[in-house]
């Protein structure tokens, strides 16, 4: 890295840790390094907030090419950005990101203007889980296989968990094994139906991220 890009990473760095402490406090932060199509180097801030680590937003170095077209060639500058569901799951403990956009009232009532409450829990359908492990096909991200679950099961989704990162050195490859919790608003799910549902992302991970399932 060239002493430019270090000085930026610099600024990136104290300027973001500075506003996510003001939202949360004297948290303790990381950094992790990350791959976005208009940034390089590419990162990911994460906090440790009620005893888990916490993604709260991507950033980077941005292309000089970019900055060129957009006359500013010659000059440096970095990126970030976050999501506001994210902070919010986060400020008001709600525990699923579905719930933003729920109509239900025992939701709504719960919160205010200008005032941060905690979420109250109220009666939910049971989850079902099922697992997944593959082998990591080049310049994968997790945020690949999230986007992939969204566009095939949709809301059904309620949580994605890495539980296993293994590497073979033989092989020269890394596989993941994630937990995927499936859980609906409004009913109970079958277990036949997500196994269906199951058998389609896994379809999906080997003809779309190119992935090989183990």
């Amino acid at each position: 890295e060239s002493q430019d890009i270090k000085k930026v990473l610099e600024d990136l760095k104290v300027t973001l840790e500075g506003m996510i402490r003001s939202i949360f406090g004297d948290v303790e932060c990381r950094w992790v390094k990350a791959y976005f199509p208009f940034t390089d180097p590419s990162l990911e801030l994460e906090i440790y907030f009620n005893n888990e680590w916490l993604e709260v937003l991507g950033c980077g170095v941005v292309h000089e090419d970019i900055l060129k077209r957009c006359g500013l060639e010659g000059h440096k500058g970095w990126a970030f950005g976050l999501g506001l569901e994210r902070l919010g799951m986060v400020l008001f403990e709600i525990p699923d990101i579905r719930l933003f956009w729920t109509k239900d009232p025992r939701f709504l009532k719960q919160f205010e203007d200008g005032k941060i409450s905690q979420f109250q829990p109220y009666s939910k359908y049971p989850p079902c889980f099922k697992d997944m492990t593959f082998w990591l096909p080049e310049n994968y991200h997790i945020n690949d296989l999230n986007e992939l679950l969204r566009s095939r099961a949709g809301d059904l989704v309620e949580k994605v968990e890495l539980i296993d990162n293994f590497f073979n050195k033989k092989l020269n490859r890394r596989s993941h094994c994630y937990r995927i919790t499936y859980r609906s608003m409004d009913r109970s799910l079958t277990n036949a139906e997500v196994d269906i549902l199951q058998e389609e992302v896994r379809s999906d991970v080997e003809q779309i991220l190119g992935g090989e399932l183990r």
